[in-house]
């Protein structure tokens, strides 16, 4: 299993960022996804994910309407896309799956920066 993230940077606030995952190893489209974030001093939480079955998504209270989560199954990739940036959104993000109880795969993390 491997994901690979990307599309991370330095902006400025109130701009937008849309961030992706490749992902392979697996079958793409039958397992639910998440991003997760974790900043300095922080613990890692759960910011969205989308499910397999009907493509239903589920956010964190401190995105919902500025965050979107997606998926394309015949790129097996999953995407976000961050608008209206804040300060506090600054993190390390990360893409995971869930394949079963005890399974859960990460990828590297994509930095993102949001300064003035």
């Amino acid at each position: 299993v491997q994901l690979v993230e990307s599309g991370g940077g330095l902006v400025q606030p109130g701009g937008s960022l849309r961030l992706s995952c490749a992902a392979s190893g697996f079958t793409f489209s039958t397992y639910a996804l998440s991003w997760y974030r974790q900043a300095p001093g922080k613990e890692r939480e759960l910011v969205a994910s989308i499910r397999s079955v009907d493509g239903s998504t589920n956010y964190a209270d401190s995105v919902k309407g500025r965050f979107t989560i997606s998926r394309d199954n015949a790129k097996n990739t999953v995407y976000l896309q961050m608008n209206s940036l804040k300060p506090e959104d600054t993190a390390v993000y990360y893409c995971s799956a869930l394949l079963r109880v005890g399974a859960q795969y990460w990828g590297q993390g994509t930095q993102v920066t949001v300064s003035s």
